[in-house]
């Protein structure tokens, strides 16, 4: 059995979702500093640093929007609480992905 994986383009992916900040993070991130191309372990690193970072970010909002503050608006912080959640939804079912490819692969036989 031949079994190709297309590359994942965490950037791609985050862009499809309404994430550019997220997307631009990864594609920075992933950019080679040398010759060598980025691999999938910085690639996915780099996407759980973004999605960590929106979080933070949306949390943050959601303080300020608590606390009063003016310049923060109701709107923008439930926008960026869904984009935080989306980010983590995907963020998921990648991580659910990769566990069912390497049970599949654990559970082939020989």
């Amino acid at each position: 059995m031949d079994v190709k994986l297309k590359p994942f383009d965490f950037a791609q992916a985050a862009a499809r979702a309404g994430m550019p900040q997220v997307a631009e993070r990864v594609r920075q991130a992933t950019q080679p500093q040398a010759v060598a191309p980025a691999s999938f372990q910085t690639s996915f690193s780099a996407a759980l640093k973004a999605v960590s970072a929106t979080q933070t970010q949306a949390s943050e909002m959601q303080k300020q929007v608590q606390l009063g503050n003016s310049s923060v608006s109701l709107e923008e912080t439930m926008i960026a609480m869904q984009k935080a959640q989306i980010g983590f939804q995907a963020t998921l079912q990648v991580r659910n992905k990769l566990v069912q490819a390497y049970s599949d692969i654990m559970n082939m036989p020989m």
